[in-house]
């Protein structure tokens, strides 16, 4: 039977029974997620599936658009122009995450060893650029990265150098140092609350016994920053290959044709949707950077499981 009856205890006068259904779904829960599983849907899953579906499709000039099947993947997958933005973003992770990152675990071991003086001041000072729109910060370092105004201008007047950060050779470390600046101060409010989960009691009980500041910092707040690690650098990578805002506003700043419509693959993806009427190649180039994506993140999370059982 699917009803219990749930007697009331002996001695009770006129006790009511309860009749209670194990088998009956409890929907409480979903009232209160609906707003937000309705919206998720639509704005989130709906759009993926729509990606999904027309990257299989392509615009004839005659005939009108046809079922291609994986030919625009085929044809991605022999495209140089996706794998020069590709090669272009994983050099950028490679190099421009580790540096954000130890500056914002450097920031945040500062804040905690508690003789930083003006803590809050940093603090806010720090995470102040992550709160700056990323339109308004690549505008600010462009005039400043500019050779006849701006700093580096000014710098070049003053040494009497001739020193220019928008030349190929270095674009993509001054992109680098927009992002970092950017985005160092959001990181370091991430160690720096792992760090204050650490009782402070563990700190002088580790100075009774003789260790230093240093030994405290190796043995104490380094292993306690692995899991608040792993998540910056999903979240930093997974914003790496999504690198868009910075390259495209610079690039009616550069001289010449340093940054092309391919720079990064979210350019190359955007320009071949409104400027080259191809959203189903496009669409194909999304979903094809959607799965790199998450299989660089999901190895980088199975590495960071496994050091933090060891």
């Amino acid at each position: 039977m699917s009803d219990q009856t749930i007697h009331a205890p002996a001695g009770t006068a006129h006790s009511p029974e309860v009749r209670v259904n194990k088998h009956k779904a409890d929907w409480r829960g979903w009232k209160f997620m609906w707003p937000f599983a309705v919206v998720f849907v639509f704005v989130f899953i709906v759009p993926i599936l729509y990606t999904i579906y027309i990257s299989f499709f392509q615009k004839k000039m005659i005939g009108g658009t046809k079922f291609v099947g994986v030919a625009n993947y085929v044809r991605l997958f022999h495209d140089p122009n996706f794998w020069s933005s590709v090669g272009r973003v994983a050099m950028f992770t490679v190099v421009q995450v580790p540096i954000m990152l130890f500056l914002a675990a450097a920031m945040a071991l500062a804040l905690d060893s508690m003789k930083l003086h003006g803590t809050r001041f940093f603090r806010i000072s720090t995470f102040l650029p992550y709160a700056v729109p990323a339109v308004v910060s690549t505008m600010i370092w462009s005039f400043m990265y500019g050779a006849k105004y701006g700093l580096v201008a000014s710098i070049n007047d003053l040494f009497g150098t001739n020193f220019d950060v928008l030349v190929p050779s270095v674009l993509l470390a001054s992109i680098g140092n927009i992002v970092t600046w950017e985005f160092t101060g959001y990181n370091m409010l991430i160690f720096y609350s792992s760090l204050s989960t650490i009782p402070h009691s563990l700190y002088e009980a580790a100075s009774i016994d003789g260790a230093s500041e240093w030994d405290i910092v190796r043995k104490i707040k380094l292993p306690e920053l692995k899991g608040s690690l792993a998540i910056t650098v999903i979240f930093s990578i997974i914003g790496s290959f999504q690198l868009f805002n910075e390259p495209s506003i610079m690039q009616d700043m550069v001289p010449g044709n340093a940054i092309t419509t391919y720079y990064t693959p979210n350019m190359y993806a955007y320009n071949l949707s409104f400027t080259g009427s191809q959203s189903n190649y496009a669409a194909a180039l999304a979903i094809t950077m959607a799965v790199i994506t998450m299989v660089i993140a999901y190895i980088v999370q199975l590495k960071s499981m496994k050091e933090q059982m060891k």
